[in-house]
């Protein structure tokens, strides 16, 4: 489970979210630097914990801050936030989240009582159900379906704190707010070449199947009902939100920009 783990977020390091940062209106048109700080995150993931690891995941989690810095940038000057731009706030944002729970696994320290084995699908979860989520929210939706993903997301987050009912909300808020971002992509598909049609409604598509295993482990952790091992929520819901939600995704916006 570690080495997929470790993959699906090397893929959200060094593709998905250069891949997004191009996407963004916050004069992130070249994503070059962005691998200044990526490239040693993902290689802290494979190396032993320890002082080596720790030291190229806190480059990463230095990159990560700058993305917030665009938000600020990006929030001064227009001095209005939108249900969209509550979207693209939360994109920019969670990486950072993602960071700082690197950062605390490869040091082996238990942040927020929080064990290892969270730590690590935390980084992940913030790639995917963070950043790649608010990004196809902001690129794909409004209204609802653009605020009800960050709103979502941060009820998840409080839940890690808070308790399995709080995540249970979380989980529900956020799997409303993608299936009305996967139906928009599917709208979006009707209007654009066969390509990048086909790479929307994969985006589009697997969300129906893994969003509703998020909300069955979510269930699971507050009444007596079935749900997958963590091992398999990995092969299973994670993976296909990574390449099938993200990747897919944002290749066809980008597609869809190149035209």
């Amino acid at each position: 489970m570690t080495v997929l783990v470790h993959a699906v977020v090397s893929l959200g390091m060094l593709i998905v979210v250069p891949l997004g940062l191009t996407l963004l209106p916050t004069r992130t048109a070249s994503n070059r630097w962005w691998f200044a700080f990526a490239v040693p995150g993902a290689i802290a993931l494979w190396l032993p914990r320890g002082a080596v690891s720790i030291v190229l995941a806190s480059v990463y989690f230095v990159g990560t801050l700058v993305l917030i810095t665009l938000a600020a940038r990006h929030f001064l000057q227009h001095r209005t936030v939108s249900t969209r731009q509550v979207a693209l706030y939360t994109a920019l944002a969670t990486p950072s989240i993602a960071a700082l729970a690197l950062v605390a696994e490869r040091s082996s320290y238990e942040l927020f009582g929080f064990n290892l084995t969270v730590l690590s699908l935390t980084v992940a979860h913030f790639h995917f159900a963070g950043f790649a989520a608010a990004l196809m929210a902001f690129l794909a939706a409004d209204g609802l379906a653009a605020v009800s993903v960050p709103l979502g997301t941060a009820i998840v987050l409080l839940g890690f704190f808070l308790g399995d009912p709080v995540e249970l909300a979380g989980a529900v808020v956020l799997t409303t707010g993608m299936w009305l971002v996967g139906w928009n992509l599917w709208k979006r598909s009707r209007r654009t070449d066969r390509t990048t049609a086909i790479l929307l409604m994969v985006s589009g598509s697997v969300l129906v199947l893994t969003m509703l295993l998020a909300v069955s482990w979510a269930l699971g952790h507050v009444v007596d009902t079935p749900y997958l091992p963590l091992e398999w929520m990995v092969a299973t819901h994670g993976v296909a939100n990574a390449v099938g939600f993200a990747l897919c995704g944002v290749l066809a916006m980008r597609r869809e920009g190149a035209r």
